[in-house]
């Protein structure tokens, strides 16, 4: 998963929790970088300690409301008030800022905060790179939500069906999964979803908003060679015709096989399994933080 992500030029399997001068020195690593949030070991100590003291160690800031803690609240919640342009009577920001929280309150690093999407994000994941001549340009669309391994296998296998893969991602608006999915999908909104496809290194461009039924219009716009979906269920469109409809009549629709079994209705139903684990895990976590907050206010106090 983590070296389908376009930034990673190599990966550490079994890397250690806490990490050290020796690991750095062993995959010839000029320093560590980690986002402004603390993490901890069983005893309290930061687990960055020794690298920050050789002076190896750079910090950068995390993305303002992205927070596995806020997934799974949604997972467990069963609401749409995450959704794009949905205004519901249920007060969701409530409900999340519970999930999990100790008694002593919530911890700035754990807690749920709102993700508010710039064009200089898009920016920053996008790859700017326009099809060149000799391209094969595949269109795939869908959900892409809690993008996991299975979304991983799915594109990597398409990006093998020609020597100079240009992939489009079609993503569908919220209220459109919504419709196909049911219950409070998607689970990440479309604007968080649109990130997590552009930092695939297999996906080259994405459409936001793709429409449901690819259109001979999209086709001709994007000069789409061929049009790849998964083994997933196909849903008809809200008049009952076939999404696929017009690449099949063009003999460019292929299915794609990926070879994993996972899907997002999968994740979900793990998480509501094991919903106590993770509110035991989120209120430890917290209170390690809290007792680190209170130690960094009494030191600022001494000063």
């Amino acid at each position: 998963m983590v070296q389908a992500i376009k930034w990673v030029d190599e990966i550490a399997p079994g890397a250690p929790y806490v990490t050290t001068l020796e690991t750095l020195d062993k995959y010839n690593c000029d320093f560590c970088v980690h986002g402004d949030d603390i993490t901890l070991t069983v005893d309290g100590k930061d687990t960055y300690e020794e690298v920050k003291t050789a002076g190896r160690y750079r910090e950068c800031k995390r993305t303002q409301g992205v927070s596995t803690t806020d997934l799974v609240g949604r997972m467990l919640l069963m609401t749409k008030a995450h959704h794009s342009n949905i205004d519901e009577d249920l007060d969701y920001r409530k409900h999340t800022d519970n999930f999990g929280k100790g008694p002593k309150g919530r911890s700035p690093w754990t807690g749920v905060s709102q993700f508010l999407q710039t064009s200089q994000k898009i920016i920053q994941f996008a790859s700017g790179k326009e099809p060149q001549p000799g391209d094969t340009i595949i269109y795939v669309a869908g959900a892409f939500d809690l993008f996991h391994i299975g979304h991983v296998d799915f594109l990597e296998k398409v990006h093998r069906l020609a020597e100079k893969p240009y992939i489009i991602a079609g993503l569908h608006f919220d209220q459109e999964v919504n419709r196909y999915k049911g219950k409070n999908y998607p689970i990440m909104n479309i604007h968080e979803r649109t990130l997590s496809v552009l930092a695939c290194r297999y996906v080259s461009e994405v459409v936001i908003g793709a429409p449901y039924a690819v259109t001979a219009d999209l086709l001709d716009h994007f000069r789409v060679t061929l049009v790849c979906h998964g083994m997933t269920e196909v849903v008809p469109d809200k008049d009952g015709s076939d999404p696929y409809e017009e690449p099949k009549r063009r003999g460019i629709f292929q299915l794609v096989d990926s070879g994993s079994n996972l899907t997002t209705d999968l994740i979900v139903q793990r998480i509501i399994k094991n919903r106590l684990e993770f509110e035991a895990r989120n209120q430890k976590k917290e209170a390690k933080e809290l007792a680190v907050l209170e130690a960094m206010r009494r030191l600022d106090e001494k000063r």
